[in-house]
Protein backbone atom coordinates (compact mmCIF):
# COMPACT_ATOMS: atom_id res chain seq x y z
CA UNK A 1 0.00 0.00 0.00
CA UNK A 2 1.44 3.39 -0.75
CA UNK A 3 0.81 5.75 1.95
CA UNK A 4 2.18 9.61 1.59
CA UNK A 5 4.26 10.85 3.26
CA UNK A 6 4.17 14.45 4.72
CA UNK A 7 6.52 17.07 4.91
CA UNK A 8 6.56 18.66 8.36
CA UNK A 9 6.42 22.72 6.60
CA UNK A 10 3.38 23.45 5.11
CA UNK A 11 0.16 21.95 5.93
CA UNK A 12 -1.27 19.90 3.60
CA UNK A 13 -3.47 16.82 2.66
CA UNK A 14 -3.80 14.20 0.11
CA UNK A 15 -7.66 13.92 -1.03
CA UNK A 16 -9.52 12.23 2.24
CA UNK A 17 -11.89 10.30 0.36
CA UNK A 18 -9.47 8.87 -1.87
CA UNK A 19 -7.61 7.11 1.40
CA UNK A 20 -10.89 6.04 2.21
CA UNK A 21 -11.61 4.25 -0.73
CA UNK A 22 -7.93 3.00 -1.46
CA UNK A 23 -6.56 2.91 1.70
CA UNK A 24 -9.43 2.18 4.80
CA UNK A 25 -9.10 5.96 6.09
CA UNK A 26 -5.90 6.15 6.18
CA UNK A 27 -4.67 9.34 4.84
CA UNK A 28 -0.88 10.09 5.46
CA UNK A 29 1.51 9.92 7.74
CA UNK A 30 4.08 12.21 8.79
CA UNK A 31 3.79 15.83 8.98
CA UNK A 32 3.62 18.01 12.33
CA UNK A 33 1.13 18.45 14.98
CA UNK A 34 1.66 22.19 14.82
CA UNK A 35 -1.71 24.15 15.19
CA UNK A 36 -2.02 25.09 11.56
CA UNK A 37 -1.71 21.43 10.72
CA UNK A 38 -4.66 20.38 12.84
CA UNK A 39 -6.82 23.15 11.74
CA UNK A 40 -6.01 22.26 8.45
CA UNK A 41 -7.14 18.59 9.06
CA UNK A 42 -10.21 18.54 10.91
CA UNK A 43 -12.47 20.96 8.13
CA UNK A 44 -11.21 18.41 6.11
CA UNK A 45 -12.64 15.12 7.98
CA UNK A 46 -9.13 14.04 8.97
CA UNK A 47 -7.60 13.26 12.27
CA UNK A 48 -4.27 12.23 14.27
CA UNK A 49 -4.74 8.93 15.41
CA UNK A 50 -1.40 6.91 16.75
CA UNK A 51 0.22 5.20 19.74
CA UNK A 52 3.61 5.81 21.25
CA UNK A 53 6.83 5.42 19.28
CA UNK A 54 4.75 5.23 15.79
CA UNK A 55 5.28 8.50 13.44
CA UNK A 56 2.01 10.55 13.07
CA UNK A 57 -1.15 9.02 11.62
CA UNK A 58 -3.56 10.86 9.96
CA UNK A 59 -6.91 9.13 9.21
CA UNK A 60 -10.53 9.97 7.36
CA UNK A 61 -12.96 7.05 9.06
CA UNK A 62 -16.25 6.45 6.94
CA UNK A 63 -19.41 5.77 7.61
CA UNK A 64 -18.69 9.08 10.05
CA UNK A 65 -20.56 9.27 12.85
CA UNK A 66 -22.33 12.66 13.96
CA UNK A 67 -24.76 13.87 16.14
CA UNK A 68 -26.77 17.19 15.54
CA UNK A 69 -27.61 18.86 18.86
CA UNK A 70 -31.47 19.35 17.96
CA UNK A 71 -31.43 15.60 18.02
CA UNK A 72 -30.01 14.94 21.08
CA UNK A 73 -31.99 11.91 22.54
CA UNK A 74 -32.00 11.88 26.46
CA UNK A 75 -33.01 8.09 27.87
CA UNK A 76 -35.41 7.69 31.40
CA UNK A 77 -32.81 6.41 33.67
CA UNK A 78 -30.00 9.11 32.67
CA UNK A 79 -32.97 12.03 32.68
CA UNK A 80 -33.88 10.68 36.12
CA UNK A 81 -30.23 10.90 36.84
CA UNK A 82 -29.44 14.83 35.70
CA UNK A 83 -32.59 15.85 38.01
CA UNK A 84 -31.55 13.96 40.83
CA UNK A 85 -28.13 13.67 41.33
CA UNK A 86 -26.10 16.35 43.01
CA UNK A 87 -23.23 17.66 40.34
CA UNK A 88 -21.83 20.77 38.98
CA UNK A 89 -21.05 20.76 34.35
CA UNK A 90 -18.24 23.18 33.84
CA UNK A 91 -16.22 24.29 30.95
CA UNK A 92 -12.62 25.04 30.35
CA UNK A 93 -12.14 25.00 34.06
CA UNK A 94 -10.07 21.71 33.84
CA UNK A 95 -8.98 21.50 29.98
CA UNK A 96 -5.41 19.75 30.91
CA UNK A 97 -6.71 17.43 33.68
CA UNK A 98 -9.91 16.30 31.49
CA UNK A 99 -7.16 15.27 29.00
CA UNK A 100 -4.50 13.46 31.15
CA UNK A 101 -7.80 11.26 32.43
CA UNK A 102 -8.51 10.49 29.24
CA UNK A 103 -5.03 9.16 28.50
CA UNK A 104 -5.27 7.30 31.44
CA UNK A 105 -8.40 5.73 31.22
CA UNK A 106 -8.09 2.00 30.33
CA UNK A 107 -10.29 1.49 26.81
CA UNK A 108 -11.27 -2.20 26.31
CA UNK A 109 -9.83 -3.98 23.68
CA UNK A 110 -7.17 -1.25 23.49
CA UNK A 111 -3.61 -1.96 24.54
CA UNK A 112 -2.44 1.37 25.66
CA UNK A 113 -3.83 4.76 24.39
CA UNK A 114 -3.65 7.09 21.41
CA UNK A 115 -3.42 10.46 23.38
CA UNK A 116 0.42 10.34 23.90
CA UNK A 117 2.63 13.16 25.61
CA UNK A 118 2.73 14.65 21.96
CA UNK A 119 -0.68 14.87 21.35
CA UNK A 120 -1.46 16.20 24.61
CA UNK A 121 0.74 19.25 24.05
CA UNK A 122 -0.85 19.54 20.74
CA UNK A 123 -4.49 20.04 22.26
CA UNK A 124 -3.30 22.34 25.49
CA UNK A 125 -1.72 24.24 22.59
CA UNK A 126 -5.46 24.46 21.12
CA UNK A 127 -6.78 25.23 23.68
CA UNK A 128 -4.63 27.84 24.65
CA UNK A 129 -5.30 29.79 21.41
CA UNK A 130 -9.08 29.09 21.54
CA UNK A 131 -10.24 25.75 19.40
CA UNK A 132 -9.96 23.04 21.90
CA UNK A 133 -12.58 22.67 25.11
CA UNK A 134 -13.51 20.95 27.78
CA UNK A 135 -16.70 19.78 29.83
CA UNK A 136 -15.69 18.72 33.36
CA UNK A 137 -18.81 16.87 35.49
CA UNK A 138 -17.93 17.19 39.66
CA UNK A 139 -19.40 15.50 41.90
CA UNK A 140 -19.75 16.52 45.52
CA UNK A 141 -17.89 14.95 48.10
CA UNK A 142 -18.36 13.91 51.78
CA UNK A 143 -17.31 17.46 52.56
CA UNK A 144 -19.23 19.25 50.11
CA UNK A 145 -15.66 19.92 48.15
CA UNK A 146 -16.50 19.56 44.33
CA UNK A 147 -13.90 16.18 42.76
CA UNK A 148 -13.70 16.47 38.94
CA UNK A 149 -15.62 12.63 38.11
CA UNK A 150 -15.69 12.80 34.55
CA UNK A 151 -15.09 14.38 31.09
CA UNK A 152 -14.79 14.68 27.51
CA UNK A 153 -12.78 17.38 25.47
CA UNK A 154 -12.76 18.04 21.85
CA UNK A 155 -11.85 20.64 18.94
CA UNK A 156 -13.91 23.37 17.83
CA UNK A 157 -14.08 25.54 14.28
CA UNK A 158 -16.97 27.54 13.11
CA UNK A 159 -19.68 25.76 14.11
CA UNK A 160 -18.72 21.99 14.28
CA UNK A 161 -17.11 20.39 17.75
CA UNK A 162 -15.30 17.69 16.77
CA UNK A 163 -15.30 15.04 19.74
CA UNK A 164 -11.73 13.60 21.01
CA UNK A 165 -12.60 11.40 24.13
CA UNK A 166 -14.22 11.46 27.33
CA UNK A 167 -13.45 9.47 30.67
CA UNK A 168 -15.69 8.64 33.87
CA UNK A 169 -13.82 7.87 36.86
CA UNK A 170 -17.29 7.79 38.84
CA UNK A 171 -20.33 6.21 37.25
CA UNK A 172 -22.35 8.63 35.13
CA UNK A 173 -20.08 11.57 35.18
CA UNK A 174 -19.09 11.29 31.72
CA UNK A 175 -22.85 10.85 30.77
CA UNK A 176 -24.16 13.76 32.61
CA UNK A 177 -20.96 16.33 31.01
CA UNK A 178 -22.03 14.96 27.62
CA UNK A 179 -25.91 15.93 28.23
CA UNK A 180 -25.16 18.94 29.49
CA UNK A 181 -22.40 19.81 26.74
CA UNK A 182 -24.81 19.52 23.56
CA UNK A 183 -27.39 22.04 25.05
CA UNK A 184 -24.12 24.59 25.67
CA UNK A 185 -22.88 24.14 22.50
CA UNK A 186 -25.90 24.32 20.68
CA UNK A 187 -26.69 27.63 22.27
CA UNK A 188 -23.23 28.64 21.01
CA UNK A 189 -23.91 27.95 17.27
CA UNK A 190 -22.62 24.57 17.05
CA UNK A 191 -24.57 23.38 14.14
CA UNK A 192 -22.86 19.60 14.22
CA UNK A 193 -20.89 17.33 16.56
CA UNK A 194 -18.12 14.83 15.13
CA UNK A 195 -18.04 11.46 16.72
CA UNK A 196 -15.77 9.77 14.71
CA UNK A 197 -17.00 6.15 15.63
CA UNK A 198 -19.72 4.32 16.19
CA UNK A 199 -20.57 3.08 20.27
CA UNK A 200 -23.70 1.86 21.02
CA UNK A 201 -23.15 4.67 23.94
CA UNK A 202 -23.33 7.55 21.56
CA UNK A 203 -26.27 5.33 19.49
CA UNK A 204 -28.09 5.90 22.52
CA UNK A 205 -27.96 10.01 22.49
CA UNK A 206 -28.96 10.05 19.18
CA UNK A 207 -26.18 10.11 16.73
CA UNK A 208 -26.54 8.83 12.93
CA UNK A 209 -24.01 7.24 10.53
CA UNK A 210 -23.25 9.37 7.07
CA UNK A 211 -21.48 8.98 3.94
CA UNK A 212 -18.14 10.38 3.80
CA UNK A 213 -18.80 12.75 0.62
CA UNK A 214 -21.78 14.07 2.76
CA UNK A 215 -19.41 14.18 5.59
CA UNK A 216 -17.32 16.71 3.81
CA UNK A 217 -19.46 18.79 2.16
CA UNK A 218 -21.02 19.91 6.07
CA UNK A 219 -17.58 20.42 6.88
CA UNK A 220 -17.07 23.16 3.93
CA UNK A 221 -20.01 24.85 4.96
CA UNK A 222 -20.05 24.67 8.94
CA UNK A 223 -16.68 25.08 9.80
CA UNK A 224 -16.69 28.69 7.64
CA UNK A 225 -19.42 29.40 9.78
CA UNK A 226 -19.03 31.71 13.34
CA UNK A 227 -20.37 30.79 16.34
CA UNK A 228 -23.26 32.62 17.78
CA UNK A 229 -21.23 33.34 21.32
CA UNK A 230 -17.72 31.66 22.19
CA UNK A 231 -17.47 28.76 24.46
CA UNK A 232 -16.21 30.27 27.58
CA UNK A 233 -14.83 29.14 30.74
CA UNK A 234 -17.98 28.63 33.56
CA UNK A 235 -20.29 26.62 34.88
CA UNK A 236 -22.99 25.61 32.55
CA UNK A 237 -25.18 23.32 35.21
CA UNK A 238 -25.48 23.01 38.58
CA UNK A 239 -27.52 20.41 40.40
CA UNK A 240 -26.05 21.09 44.17
CA UNK A 241 -27.79 22.76 47.39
Amino acid sequence: MDIPVLDPGIPFFPDAAEAVARREGLVAVGGSLRPEWLLTAYPQGIFPWFSEGEPICWWALAPRTVLYPDKLHIGRSLAKTLRNKPYAVTVNRAFAEVVAACAAASRPGQNGTWITRRMRQAYEELHRIGHAHSFECWYPDGEGCLKLAGGLYGVQIGSVFFGESMFAAVSDASKIAFARAVPYLAQCGVKMIDCQMDTEHLARFGSENVGFEYFQTALQQLTVQPLQRPLLTETIFSNIG
